[in-house]
């Protein structure tokens, strides 16, 4: 019925198919659960993060929930579940945090359990948990590890900056 050569072709066009379907699957799942790549857009984390910078970020993190004060991370955004933002973590659940780190008169506020407190390293002009309170942890999707591009810019990030974590966050005793 097929001749020989047709056979072998359709034989090495399945194969071919095959290989990469589970390569497909390999690079889904790998996005998917393991790691990711995200274009920024927006002034809120400068001068760490600017805009069209491409960052990989790693899921593991936040499902073990190992995610620290100082860390940044990608989550849904609380006022819209369409988008996804890039903030500093400032505060964990029993954290007290200062709504108004530049007032003379300081205002705080606790983190509640199950919750973070997000901020742009940018926070003169960042719209963050100042603005839509403590995130709920679930909202987390990864922690930001390297920024690729641009590759002159590109490597581990740097830390937050100390004046902005010294006067947001006041540790009590929180058994941690």
């Amino acid at each position: 019925m097929f001749s020989s050569g047709l056979r072998a072709a359709v034989w090495k066009a399945a194969a071919v198919v095959g290989y990469a379907v589970q390569y497909g699957c390999i690079a889904h799942c790998t996005l998917e659960y393991a790691t990711d790549f995200i274009v920024c857009s927006g002034p809120s984390m400068e001068p760490t993060i600017h805009t069209q910078d491409v960052l990989i970020t790693e899921k593991f993190s936040v499902m073990m929930k190992t995610v620290d004060v100082g860390d940044v991370v990608i989550a849904r955004s609380p006022t819209n579940p369409n988008i996804f933002i890039c903030k500093r973590v400032a505060g964990l659940e029993g954290d007290k945090v200062c709504l108004n780190p530049g007032s003379f008169i300081k205002k705080y506020r606790w983190v509640p359990r199950g919750h973070v407190w997000l901020v742009g390293d940018n926070m003169g002009n960042s719209s963050d948990s100042r603005v839509y309170g403590p995130v709920p942890y679930a909202l987390l999707r990864s922690k930001v590890v390297f920024k690729v591009w641009p590759p002159g810019d590109s490597g581990s990030l740097r830390g937050p900056p100390q004046e902005m974590l010294q006067v947001l966050r006041t540790m009590k005793d929180t058994g941690r």
